[in-house]
C-alpha cells in the first residue's frame, strides 16, 4: 500500500468519495495511528484533529484496494467525488 498525501480538501466532498470506496481507507495520524475511515466514528476523530478553517490542511491515507487509491489521487488532483 502506498501512502497518499492530500492537501486542502473539503471534508464533505471527501466523505462522499469515501462512501464510494469498496475497500478500507485508513488515515495515518502524525503519531502513526491508522484510523479506518469506513467507520463514521473514526472519521470524526481523525478529521477533528486535522481540520483548520473548515479544510483539512494535510493528511496521509492508505487504501486496501488499488481502485480506491486511484479515487483518492483523482480527488486530490481534480476534486472528483464521483468515484
Amino acid at each position: 500500500m502506498d501512502r497518499i498525501s492530500l492537501h486542502n480538501f473539503n471534508v464533505r466532498d471527501f466523505s462522499e468519495m469515501l462512501a464510494s470506496c469498496k475497500g478500507d481507507v485508513y488515515m495515518i495520524t502524525p503519531e502513526g495511528d491508522r484510523l479506518n475511515l469506513k467507520s463514521k466514528l473514526c472519521q470524526i476523530i481523525g478529521f477533528t484533529a486535522l481540520i483548520q478553517g473548515g479544510q483539512i490542511a494535510e493528511a496521509k491515507f492508505e487504501c486496501s484496494e488499488p481502485e480506491d487509491e486511484a479515487k483518492l489521487y483523482r480527488f486530490n488532483l481534480f476534486g472528483d467525488t464521483r468515484g
